[in-house]
């Protein structure tokens, strides 16, 4: 340990946590940052040593022969961060490696170690949370490296290269260039495709039930509730639960209500007679959640705040770095003693004695290999700050109120109510005959049953602090439907009765948070990569979002379909789930890192036809275009996965592009059809021009709809007809000879300038514009190409241009009030590569799955924070990269 007159070099990842740290500590330390990772395999070609060039293990910088030994390089950018700390470790006595305490940490600090080859004494610093207790804590208990820990990261990194330098290239030459396969990635890829496989063969039934509004009469509190029916005679009336997903009727004992007999049997419930059949009282009581951990902070983040796993995490390391909040990666739900004092000693002061249990609350992770020595995600300290006591604002106040209010409550009292039952009987005037719109049995009644149900909270317990986020068809924890105190035999009236037609809904789309939920439950990859996850297949094309729901393209469903065919162990839920345990085994001492790799590579036991080199040299013949085939049913026309996109074709060779951002399982066969009448290439003749006599026809082309003439078979080589796009106002059905030829003229002279420089209005790829010489400026609509003056095209010009051009000094599409990050007002303008977001510095530009119409603040803050978090876009080096160095591991005694 560093003592007076000594220099201890201490490194940790980030430079906003070095700055932290070294404010706690004092001038016998000196705090750096590696900025995150400073070595790992090569990525690219470039990037190999020269004395490797020749190996061919070399592409994957894995020496699969030789014990799977990696070849580590140091990535150019990383170059002069090693230099300066060799520097600053020459002057020092002590070298203290402070990275984060899980495995990509304990592997940083394994390279770090590599690099530097220090020749002092080098012990493991760590700690949960950056406080200064915490440190002083970390700096007095050093530790020695793990390397169990380094070889479960180094395994995991290995598996992960050799998996996607062997898969992807099969994907390349049977489906799509520049496509990626990853060991998690297409898993998760498949979890998404497999849910939109299911809503395309879901056939939705229609059923109908009935609702009613019974009165109990003034003195009642409340005097009226709602009920519905259950039964008709002794048979269940159907509800959603009761069908297939085939739309087929399940089960004994049930009757199908079609809308019309619903209908009549409503009318005829108006003047039953109404009275409480049985009233049935549970007490209710419910616990609070355990405090927050990676997955579950995601998952509920994502339902309150609306934030992708990406932008949870990215708030969160700020927090952590801040020191506001604990390690953020993290399994376990325990809190430390100390912790729990904090949180019991708030409860108190903030809610009163009455909401704290007579005894602390443990938490214990039921997640396998949890690591129960880390903390939950909690407040900070050994005194939990106010969200208004941090100072914080934006992203990073919510997030931070969301994390203090989850680690309250888990230390408070139950939520304590009570649920009612109610069953009531309504006798029908006379006897009704009701036909089953299944069976087309008649059943003939003269009694029904109606049931209510009602919850309401007596003490809120925990729910004073903190309610947990739902997904829509979820009832919220404090959520109450009061019922009036009713006794069995009592009379009711019916205030309103009427008959309600439903269909079936197919399984809803995974969101991020309930993909996050499905991953953890199959035990699918760690709860820290799953951010990554989800933007890789979003940045793949493999996903897009429509609104929330995380929709798979065409793209996706080749792939996988791929996959599962030649590849099924590896993407296959149970296997990939077995082999994040084995990772853990090694993480924990329990399984040889070697022996995990060959089993992997050259199949297990000798058995080299389950192995992935195997599998991928040994594929046999694929049809390419089968893969990227998808019938449309029994239709003749299948969907296609091109180079150039997905499109649809009939057995008659008609083609037609798909729109990117439709969802499969809305592309019907009625769909497909109606893309089939109007396919790209297909024309349509508007009649001939009188000056050239030259036919004119209208088509539908790759960027849109346009006209153009068709030139005689004997023109120049050289020479190109006329073309227009069509106005936005337009359509290839309505679009006349007339306008074609004025589409045609353009562009059109609006007059010349008083500097003697001609003026013309044209259309564009991004909008009408004016252009004067190199100097262009745009117009507001399509139509005031035709109708500007040259005084007005004058004004214009006589406007200083803006930054960006004229589009730049447009009025804005949208404003979205002011971005809780920065506080500045946030608009969206139409730029020369369409719309985007900015709040005066930073430019977003919008996805393909966001409109302007739907564009939200939060979803607006979001995008803004995405571009703020990547920071410039870096410039390209010149110099070739210098030769890198590799350096064996030398072997170390585990603990």
């Amino acid at each position: 340990m560093a003592t007076a007159g000594f220099k201890a070099l201490v490194i940790v990842e980030s430079p906003a946590k070095a700055t932290k740290i070294a404010s706690f500590l004092g001038n016998s330390y000196v705090v750096e940052s590696s900025r995150g990772h400073v070595a790992d395999l090569p990525t690219g070609a470039s990037e190999v040593p020269a004395k490797y060039k020749g190996e061919k293990w070399a592409r994957t910088g894995v020496n699969v022969d030789n014990d799977f030994e990696p070849l580590y390089v140091v990535q150019a950018d990383k170059k002069g961060t090693i230099r300066d700390l060799k520097a600053k470790l020459a002057t020092a006595d002590e070298l203290l490696l402070a990275t984060d305490e899980d495995r990509e940490g304990e592997a940083i600090a394994w390279h770090l170690l590599q690099q530097l080859k220090p020749k002092v004494p080098v012990r493991r610093m760590v700690f949960h949370e950056i406080t200064p207790q915490a440190i002083a804590e970390a700096v007095a208990n050093p530790r020695e490296l793990d390397i169990d820990l380094v070889d479960a990261q180094e395994t995991r990194r290995i598996l992960d290269r050799l998996y996607g330098y062997e898969v992807s290239p099969v994907l390349w030459k049977k489906v799509m260039p520049r496509l990626s396969a990853g060991r998690v990635q297409s898993v998760a890829t498949r979890l998404v495709v497999d849910r939109e496989r299911e809503r395309i063969a879901f056939r939705a039934a229609s059923y109908a039930g009935i609702e009613a509004v019974l009165n109990a009469g003034e003195d009642a509190e409340p005097s009226t509730f709602g009920a519905t029916l259950q039964q008709v005679s002794d048979l269940r009336v159907a509800s959603g639960r009761d069908f297939d997903a085939q739309g087929n009727l399940t089960g004994k004992g049930l009757l199908h209500l079609s809308s019309d007999q619903a209908e009549t049997l409503a009318e005829a419930l108006k003047t039953a007679g109404y009275a409480v059949a049985s009233v049935e009282a549970k007490p209710y009581t419910r616990r609070p959640y355990a405090p927050f951990r990676t997955t579950t902070l995601q998952q509920d983040a994502g339902r309150k705040l609306g934030f992708t796993a990406e932008r949870t995490m990215r708030v969160a390391q700020d927090l952590y770095e801040r020191g506001f909040i604990t390690y953020m990666r993290t399994d376990s739900v325990t809190l430390s003693a100390t912790a729990i004092n904090a949180a019991r000693a708030q409860v108190k002061q903030l809610f009163g004695g009455q909401y704290l249990p007579d005894q602390p609350r443990i938490y214990t992770s039921k997640v396998k290999n949890a690591q129960e020595a880390h903390e939950a995600i909690r407040p900070a300290g050994e005194n939990f700050a106010t969200p208004t006591q941090t100072g914080l604002a934006g992203d990073g106040f919510r997030l931070y109120e969301l994390i203090w209010k989850r680690t309250l409550a888990s230390q408070m009292k139950d939520a304590v109510g009570e649920t009612v039952t109610v069953r009531i009987g309504a006798t029908l005037p006379q006897r009704l005959a009701i036909t089953d719109a299944t069976t087309g049995e008649i059943v003939e009644t003269g009694r029904c049953t109606f049931g209510a149900s009602g919850r309401t909270i007596t003490f809120a317990g925990f729910l004073k602090a903190y309610v947990v986020g739902v997904d829509d068809d979820e009832t919220s924890d404090d959520a109450q439907a009061r019922l009036p105190q009713l006794v069995a035999g009592a009379p009711l009236t019916a205030d309103e009765v009427k008959a309600v037609a439903h269909d079936t809904r197919p399984p809803a789309r995974y969101t991020e948070p309930s993909l996050v939920a499905k991953l953890e439950e199959l035990e699918i990859g760690r709860p820290s990569t799953y951010a990554s996850i989800i933007r890789t297949i979003t940045s793949r094309d493999y996903v897009f979002k429509k609104g929330s729901a995380l929709v798979p393209t065409w793209l996706a469903f080749a792939v996988t379909r791929l996959l599962e065919e030649h590849f099924p162990k590896l993407v296959d839920y149970t296997f990939t789930a077995a082999l994040e345990e084995t990772l853990d085994d090694i993480a924990n001492g329990q399984a040889a890192r070697l022996q995990v790799l060959n089993d992997f590579y050259f199949g297990p036991d000798g058995s080299s036809h389950e192995g992935l080199h195997t599998l991928v040299n040994e594929l046999g013949e694929i049809d390419a275009r089968e893969l990227s085939t998808h019938p449309l049913g029994e239709s003749g026309i299948n969907v296609r996965v091109g180079r150039y996109g997905t499109y649809v074709e009939d057995a008659a060779g008609r083609r037609a592009n798909v729109p990117e951002d439709l969802p499969p399982d809305e592309l019907t066969a009625d769909y497909a059809e109606q893309l089939l009448e109007q396919p790209v290439g297909e024309e349509r003749e508007l009649g001939t021009d009188p000056d050239t006599g030259l036919p004119v026809v209208a088509k539908n082309g790759r960027y849109g709809p346009y006209v153009t003439e068709v030139l005689p078979e004997d023109s120049p080589k050289g020479a190109k007809p006329r073309t227009g796009s069509l106005f936005a106002s337009m359509s290839l059905d309505t679009v006349t000879l007339a306008d074609a030829l004025t589409l045609m003229s353009l562009p059109r002279v609006v007059g010349t300038a008083a500097d003697g420089v001609e003026i013309t209005a044209q259309n564009g790829r991004y909008g009408p514009y004016l252009k004067k010489g190199t100097d262009s400026r745009s117009l507001t609509s399509e139509e005031q190409i035709f109708t500007i003056t040259l005084p007005e095209a004058e004004a214009i010009y006589a406007q200083p241009k803006t930054r960006g051009g004229a589009r730049a000094a447009a009025a804005p599409l949208k404003e979205l009030g002011n971005d809780p990050a920065t506080g500045k007002p946030m608009l969206i303008k139409d730029g020369r590569f369409g719309a985007y977001v900015t709040d005066g510095e930073v430019n977003a530009t919008l996805r393909k799955e966001d409109s302007v119409e739907a564009m939200t603040a939060d979803r607006a803050a979001e995008l803004l924070a995405e571009k703020r978090a990547k920071g410039p876009a870096p410039k390209r080096s010149t110099r070739r990269t210098a030769t890198r160095s590799t350096s064996k591991r030398a072997p170390a005694k585990r603990k």
